[in-house]
């Protein structure tokens, strides 16, 4: 495996790597969202002797399983920007490489599959680095792409009296706005696709209900105590707010509404052209 070389995050992105938060929260995604993530994979057609790019690589585990899937004739590179969470990755057929997307060059027509999660939508140039991620296949390659819609399911007292929305659910969200995340990306992709010159363009949507105590509640707890300064400093909330808030991800009675994960896949065509 290369050598990786940190490169300190943007001050401007919510949820650091660094931050002695970022291992729960890695470890929430992959318990919720990798068997999905894996299953769209497989049906794209993922075998032993593709190269395959994963950006932003986060804890690696989707990296892991690629690196497994392509076998030793194929190859993975994963990147990031701080790669702190992946340099354990030890098969010899992924390379680890500290990298922005928005601003640091890929190798054009080289890849048969690119996949992200969790990326573009935290990026203002998401547009610019879509269309990076797209010039990256080769012909015929296939992204996925998955990213979180906050916007269009929100908790519904009327079906659920305990489906209440914590106050700091609220408070983060005024956060990332702040911070430039496009909280509806997901269900912005399929159109951004088809935009970029993407064809067979798919996607698909998924919900879960968190309850006290699960995966969900601990992605939700990881996120809220990493930007627990950032929120209360905005005067966003107070800190009794706040440890109301927390104390209540473990109660029985909570209930509450994920965001959407949107999966949506595209085939860069067979005949070269240039993308938007």
């Amino acid at each position: 495996m290369a050598e990786a070389t940190k490169v300190p995050c943007s001050p401007k992105y919510i949820f650091d790597n660094a931050a002695e938060q970022a291992g729960a929260r890695f470890k929430a995604l992959s318990t919720i969202y990798d068997p999905d993530t894996i299953r769209h994979l497989i049906e794209r057609g993922v075998d032993r002797g593709w190269h395959c790019l994963e950006v932003g690589g986060g804890n690696g585990s989707i990296a892991a399983w690629l690196g497994v899937r392509v076998g030793p004739e194929g190859r993975v590179l994963v990147t990031d920007i701080d790669t702190r969470y992946l340099e354990g990755l030890e098969q010899p057929n992924i390379e680890v490489k500290s990298h922005n997307i928005v601003e640091d060059e890929l190798p054009e027509g080289a890849f048969d599959l690119v996949h992200s999660r969790l990326v573009l939508l935290h990026l203002p140039k998401r547009d610019q680095a879509l269309g990076r991620m797209i010039a990256a296949l080769k012909p015929g390659g296939w992204l996925v792409d998955e990213e979180f819609d906050s916007t269009s399911v929100l908790a519904d007292t009327g079906i659920n009296s305990s489906e209440i929305l914590p106050k700091t659910h609220f408070a983060m969200w005024h956060l990332m706005e702040d911070r430039g995340v496009e909280r509806r990306f997901g269900r912005l992709l399929p159109g951004r696709m088809r935009a970029h010159g993407l064809t067979a363009v798919g996607a698909e949507g998924r919900l879960f209900m968190w309850e006290g105590g699960s995966p969900g509640a601990s992605l939700t707890r990881a996120n809220y105590e990493q930007i627990r300064a950032d929120l209360i400093g905005a005067g966003y909330l107070t800190e009794e707010e706040f440890e109301m808030d927390i104390a209540g991800l473990e109660a029985p009675e909570f209930l509450m509404a994920s965001p959407i994960m949107w999966t949506a896949w595209g085939q860069r065509p067979q005949a070269q052209q240039a993308f938007a």
